[in-house]
């Protein structure tokens, strides 16, 4: 998920370390020779004027475990001894809350890794039944490799918020799900409670990412779904794109921007992709629009969605035909290679970033072009065309 550190940065590691209250355990120092995402990466290490000096607060787990930031540090020759060029993505004093990070191969995290790239300070929220593997995973480095940021540093998560999107406040929840043992040991983990914990920590925030989606009988067709299921794609996919808004819209700060993550099939017909979850990203594409007029008339704050292509990711995987859609993508898209989780991130950096101040309301893809296409080009129709192919 990151990149090979380009030639001129001098790296200087400091023996880090992890402490928790039982134990105190060494981390992985400087990880070099990644793969070929090195151009979304390096682009925007050169334009965010990162300083390596920052200070390495620690990660502030729910359960009040903390995860001190490894010392280590990345300076580039080039820009100590003159100015950057170009136009910065600068975040520096932002603070962003990315609902829906649960793994670091998601469009989640990398959204929230490009973010503190440049500059902001990480909040997230994770499901509740996912957050003990996911704090465990954060306290036993499992994710030190993908949290290393473009200047060496590491990727610091300042809170993990136990979220469940689809209740907007405590009398929301039915009783089942209050007893069940899968939120045992949570509290607080509503939207409302989500916002106000949010604020009580810390004030206010710059920035909101909503990265949720779920439709519980996604692999059935339309015509098969339950009206229940039809409606609980709705409410955790696009209502609580909603919620979240008016419940963290008041903790906003003038000028904040908000994103969300949306599909080509809320517009194309994506067979396997059913349970109302086109509909769902539909619904959701159509309140970016109308949130975007509210939020900016009577907060100021920029609502935008990221129609993002195929990805790899845990969540894309139980859907059951990712990779079949990955190869469709590399076969009929403009551009024939993998789209990697960074190159959404980089996106989602810039709409969050001033560069962006004038982009409201609008859904950005970022599929390395499958949206243009109206036929697939790898069609035997097409084969007495000479259009030029990658071999992939």
């Amino acid at each position: 998920m990151a990149s090979t550190m380009a030639s001129g940065l001098h790296l200087a590691t400091a023996r880090p370390y992890a402490s928790s209250s039982r134990r105190a355990f060494r981390l992985g120092a400087t990880i070099l020779g990644y793969d070929d995402k090195v151009v979304s990466w390096a682009k925007l290490a050169s334009s965010c004027h990162l300083s390596c000096m920052l200070p390495f607060r620690g990660i502030s787990l729910s359960s009040g475990v903390k995860l001190d930031k490894p010392g280590t540090k990345a300076m580039s020759e080039a820009s100590q001894s003159r100015p950057s060029s170009g136009l910065p993505i600068d975040l520096r004093g932002k603070r962003a809350f990315v609902a829906g990070v649960a793994d670091d191969n998601g469009y989640g995290w990398a959204i929230a890794k490009s973010l503190a790239a440049a500059g902001a300070e990480i909040l997230v929220g994770t499901w509740v039944p996912v957050l003990n593997i996911f704090e465990t995973s954060l306290r036993r480095g499992k994710f030190d490799e993908s949290r290393v940021l473009p200047d060496g540093s590491v990727m610091e998560i300042s809170k993990v918020y136990p979220l469940d999107a689809v209740y907007d406040n405590p009398d929301d929840v039915p009783e089942d799900v209050k007893t069940n043992k899968r939120y045992a040991g949570s509290s607080k983990w509503t939207v409302q409670e989500v916002a106000e914990s949010v604020k009580q920590d810390f004030g206010s925030i710059d920035i909101l990412v909503h990265s949720l989606a779920n439709g519980p009988e996604v692999t059935k067709p339309l015509l098969e779904t339950s009206r229940r299921g039809y409606l609980a794609a709705i409410s955790a996919s696009s209502y609580s794109y909603v919620s979240l808004l008016k419940h963290f819209v008041p903790i906003m700060n003038p000028g904040g921007s908000s994103i969300s993550l949306t599909y080509i099939a809320s517009e194309r017909i994506i067979p396997g992709y059913g349970g109302g979850m086109s509909s769902a990203k539909a619904a959701l594409e159509s309140d970016t629009r109308v949130l975007a007029f509210e939020a900016g008339r009577k907060n100021k704050i920029r609502v935008n969605a990221i129609s993002a292509g195929p990805l790899r990711s845990r969540a894309a995987k139980a859907i059951g035909f990712i990779d079949m859609m990955i190869e469709y993508s590399l076969a009929n898209a403009p551009l024939q290679k993998e789209l990697s989780a960074d190159e959404v991130g980089n996106t989602a950096a810039f709409l969050a970033s001033p560069l962006a101040s004038a982009i409201t309301g609008a859904v950005i893809y970022v599929d390395n072009g499958l949206n243009a296409m109206g036929v697939g080009v790898d069609s035997p129709l097409f084969e007495s065309l000479d259009i030029p192919k990658d071999k992939h």
